[in-house]
């Protein structure tokens, strides 16, 4: 029931109060939460995608189907139209996807051109649907040095630019080649830890808001603009 009180802005037929039970009563999924993981690097001893892989054997205990996507082969963003095999195969996974991980190395203070590349070729929208609304994101960095937050950091703000739940708690690598094994295992720390506490956190939060993120996202701006959409698309028709 709309209530817009003294708004004279505020399209009251558009105003929609919060409803807690909006957020109970939708029906429960009941399949594994899909979870798709990007990494930034395509090197033949990649560490994102050594950490991005121990994520994902940890996601898959949790009760998480996933998937890993691959960039080698992946264009430049615009260097190809987005009908090429890889960009297809990657928006696919996107639109797969309940929950996303994105696992960069640290470049010259910031993400790799591979993991930015990945990112770019998420559009915002797609026909109708933005396909990463409304999605959890989990975050997560390694560095050849001391510890440090910039690609996650970095990382944050594309996840919050695309629309998504990005969650409170990171992964900071330090160091990363210490910290696997001659198979690529990861090995028993303080970093193991704290992947195992995300991936943790991630499942939460995605099983949490997976059932109820149209809700979550639905937005008086965009409501308003679909229905001035509508207006002139019938004043059209009627001329």
């Amino acid at each position: 029931m709309s209530n817009p009180g003294d708004l004279p802005n505020i399209s009251a037929e558009l105003f929609h109060l919060p409803e807690v039970d909006r957020l109970s009563s939708t029906p429960r999924a009941m399949h594994a939460p899909r979870i798709l993981l990007l990494y930034g690097s395509l090197r033949k001893r990649s560490y994102s995608k050594l950490l991005a892989l121990e994520a994902a054997r940890l996601l898959q205990a949790m009760g998480a189907e996933t998937r890993l996507f691959d960039p080698t082969g992946l264009p430049l963003p615009d260097g190809e139209p987005d009908t090429h095999p890889k960009v297809q195969e990657l928006r696919q996974l996107v639109q797969w996807s309940e929950g996303m991980v994105w696992s960069s190395p640290e470049r010259h203070g910031s993400m790799s051109g591979i993991m930015k590349a990945q990112i770019d070729w998420i559009p915002l929208s797609q026909g109708s649907v933005r396909p990463t609304q409304g999605k959890t994101l989990a975050v997560m960095q390694v560095s050849g040095g001391s510890q440090s937050f910039n690609a996650v950091n970095q990382l944050r703000v594309l996840g919050r630019w695309m629309r998504m739940i990005t969650i409170p708690n990171q992964s900071s690598v330090a160091k990363a080649f210490n910290e696997f094994d001659e198979d690529g295992r990861m090995k028993p720390s303080a970093f193991y830890d704290r992947v195992v506490d995300v991936m943790e956190e991630l499942m939460k939060f995605t099983l949490l808001t997976r059932d109820v993120s149209p809700y979550l996202v639905d937005r008086y701006s965009e409501r308003k603009e679909s229905a001035e959409e509508l207006a002139k698309r019938v004043s059209l028709r009627a001329i």
